[in-house]
């Protein structure tokens, strides 16, 4: 009886620790800085109209940058995650289709994007384009 109720305390004091931990990395975790280090601009652009953003980042990856949108400008996106990385599905409310055959195309400096936005690296001064477009 005396051992059940010591695994008792013991299973509720590590409970208890796992809630602290929570909270306080919940308060004090990293917020997105509208104030980062590096110099961005974005376009969104569905082939008839396009939205301009810019500003100051310390993400490291466009998909950083995308989730700081979030927080500082009426900026909305949609992903999801398979073996090739992150599919952007979704910008501002207009979707990729494969019945359309449309898919949303990264642009880095204008050049057609190498690499998916959760490692697309983000420098200082580049200009990036978020495109939905057809293929065939």
């Amino acid at each position: 009886m005396n051992k059940q109720r010591l695994h008792i305390i013991g299973i509720t004091a590590i409970i208890v620790c796992i809630i602290c931990f929570l909270l306080i990395y919940i308060r004090f975790s990293p917020k997105p800085d509208p104030n980062g280090q590096k110099a961005y601009t974005l376009e969104v652009s569905d082939g008839n109209e396009s939205i301009h953003y810019s500003g100051k980042t310390d993400a490291e990856y466009l998909s950083g940058l995308m989730d700081d949108l979030k927080y500082t400008e009426d900026f909305t996106y949609e992903s999801s995650t398979s073996d090739y990385g992150m599919y952007i599905s979704s910008v501002n409310g207009l979707k990729a289709d494969d019945t359309k055959k449309t898919y949303w195309a990264i642009y880095v400096n204008g050049e057609y994007g190498q690499y998916g936005a959760d490692s697309q690296p983000v420098n200082d001064g580049d200009e990036y384009a978020l495109k939905l477009e057809s293929y065939e």
